[in-house]
């Protein structure tokens, strides 16, 4: 999978729905937190699972796993872009 730089011009692409698309092309419409860990430019683990639990990215629980839409992920980036 390829790494992608958020901040090239200020990170004003990300809110350009089409670039994010893109960008996540190659992942599967729904992640795990491993994916999603990647997909954040390899945050922590930890962090990670507390952005899952605190709802800042929105996600299902199947079990004792949590699946995460990619269209919550973009829509968490376009979000918290500045």
């Amino acid at each position: 999978m390829q790494n992608f730089d958020f901040t090239r011009n200020g990170g004003t692409e990300l809110k350009d729905n089409n670039y994010t698309q893109e960008m996540f092309a190659d992942y599967p419409d729904v992640v795990d937190v491993s994916r999603l860990r990647s997909m954040l430019g390899n945050i922590g683990r930890q962090t990670a699972y507390e952005l899952v639990r605190k709802g800042t990215i929105k996600a299902i629980k199947v079990g004792k796993l949590y699946r995460i839409p990619k269209r919550n992920v973009i829509a968490f980036l376009t979000k918290n872009t500045v």
